[in-house]
């Protein structure tokens, strides 16, 4: 039988030689596993877990589902920018409940930085008009799409031809 320090010694080894992603929300941060457009990502959680997030407070232009069928103009962008940014990196999350879907609607920071509100800095997501969490700040969100809008930033640039992710699924 192992005393308790040769127990406790064992367990910290074993720790130090699992590589940091598989102890992904051991300390605070969740790996990316897949970015499967522009505001839906798959986390790996501890305990080998997966949980699908949906990034709050903005909407992403919409990739194609189905075979052969084009996706939203800037969908490819906006999926490989956030696939570049946080795929297999450790982000940490501030969580808002989970949707009618049952996603976990969360805002995505890297190294500091908030991810969502980068998005729709960059012209790749609007931010979201419909029902947001109680207690979810939309003001930096609208103030950083008018700020894209104005520049003509990343999806911005279509100008009057643009179509919201919402009126472009209901054209559909």
């Amino acid at each position: 039988m192992l005393r308790p320090a040769a127990t406790l010694l064992s367990l910290v080894v074993i720790l130090m030689l699992l590589p940091a992603w598989e102890r992904a929300g051991a300390d605070g941060c969740e790996r990316v596993v897949r970015v499967y457009d522009g505001d839906t990502l798959l986390l790996a959680e501890a305990g080998g877990r997966r949980r699908l997030v949906r990034l709050v407070g903005i909407d992403a232009p919409e990739t194609s589902k189905t075979k052969g069928e084009a996706g939203q103009p800037f969908s490819v962008r906006a999926r490989r920018h956030l696939t570049d940014r946080i795929l297999e990196r450790c982000v940490q999350l501030d969580a808002h409940g989970d949707d009618r879907y049952g996603r976990l609607l969360a805002v995505i920071h890297l190294e500091g930085t908030n991810i969502n509100l980068e998005m729709v800095r960059l012209g790749l997501a609007e931010h979201y008009g419909g029902r947001t969490p109680e207690g979810f700040d939309r003001h930096p969100y609208r103030k950083a799409e008018s700020e894209a809008r104005r520049n003509a930033r990343g999806m911005w640039v279509q100008g009057k031809h643009y179509r919201s992710p919402l009126d472009w699924k209901h054209r559909r």
